[in-house]
């Protein structure tokens, strides 16, 4: 069939009505022929058409029972009917729109009033379509979302599981860094990509051996080039996923340091993206509030102090004070 015209089924076992309606809107219409409701309908289910024109008066299956046939089909029962009919009584019309009948044209009908109600209806199913396919999406899209951050917060268990001493690191500075975001007044594009930034910064470490990842002690200097290769694994393990591509910042480059000094590619400044900028904060803040066990956490008035003293070579000087305000701020709310 041709492309781009709505498609109209004409059920009607008299020959002369087919062919005035062929007549009438081949050059508007995609049409389709049925002589008996039976035949209408195996057409019905085979083509799908936008609208369906149906006689009443019919042999064998009238175009009631046809109508009431059609409606009980779940892949049929949202096309619009109109039916042609040379009935004029209330009793047929309650029929025929009790059966599921959308509108009515009377024998003999006005070839203008007939264009007219295959239009309006068209369109209407047209835009109804539009709108399923649209909240289809929607729902697609909402549940692709979904199974993405359920595989994300398995990774994280995983990493979790495997690193103890780390455990539950994860979610602080996650919480952490979209608090700081909005803090920061950013659009809720940036929070939620700090957020997915944030979760992911340490998948890396999955790359990491436990010999290097799990030492008790402290790394020998070619421990440690292994081990600051974990933001270049996060990076070349999320770049292929789409959804991703805009939270690789935090897990790509919280390391670097504002003097230049980081890694793993030296940046410094504004070179280092913001969102990196942002959690490098809230990393040293978490794991300075964290025990360890070779040290117990610091009080929150000291590790304010440690950021302070890191602007400028650690941390980006136009973020801590903002951070430190609003750890401040938290710290005086009557809520804690």
């Amino acid at each position: 069939m041709e492309q781009g015209k709505p498609s109209i089924l004409v059920i009607d076992d008299e020959a002369i009505v087919r062919k005035s309606m062929d007549a009438l809107l081949k050059k508007s219409y995609q049409l389709i022929f049925a002589e008996n409701g039976i035949e209408g309908m195996l057409l019905a289910i085979q083509h799908r058409p936008d609208v369906i024109l149906l006689d009443v008066m019919m042999p064998n299956l009238s175009g009631i029972e046809v109508c009431k046939q059609i409606r009980a089909h779940k892949d049929l029962a949202e096309i619009p009917i109109l039916m042609i009919t040379a009935l004029t009584d209330r009793e047929s019309r309650l029929e025929g729109l009790l059966a599921g009948v959308d509108d009515f044209l009377v024998k003999p009908y006005d070839a203008l009033e007939l264009l007219a109600r295959l239009q309006t209806i068209t369109r209407l199913n047209r835009y109804r379509l539009m709108l399923e396919q649209r909240e289809n999406l929607e729902k697609i899209q909402l549940e692709l979302i979904n199974s993405y951050h359920r595989t994300i917060e398995g990774w994280v268990m995983a990493l979790d599981l495997r690193d103890r001493e780390t455990e539950g690191h994860t979610q602080r500075v996650t919480k952490k860094a979209v608090q700081f975001a909005e803090y920061l007044g950013m659009d809720q594009d940036f929070i939620e990509n700090a957020r997915r930034g944030a979760i992911l910064h340490d998948i890396g470490k999955l790359g990491v051996p436990d010999s290097i990842l799990l030492k008790p002690g402290k790394l020998t200097p070619e421990e440690w080039q292994v081990m600051r290769l974990h933001p270049v694994y996060a990076y070349e393990w999320l770049k292929p996923i789409e959804y991703l591509k805009d939270s690789l910042d935090t897990p790509h480059y919280h390391h670097e340091k504002w003097d230049g000094s980081g890694y793993p590619d030296g940046l410094s400044g504004d070179q280092i993206p913001l969102p990196a900028r942002i959690f490098a904060i809230i990393d040293v803040w978490d794991a300075l509030g964290s025990d360890r066990p070779y040290r117990p956490a610091m009080p929150q008035d000291e590790i304010l102090d440690y950021i302070k003293s890191e602007t400028g070579r650690h941390f980006d000087p136009a973020l801590v004070p903002s951070f430190i305000d609003m750890q401040l701020a938290e710290s005086d709310s009557p809520d804690r």
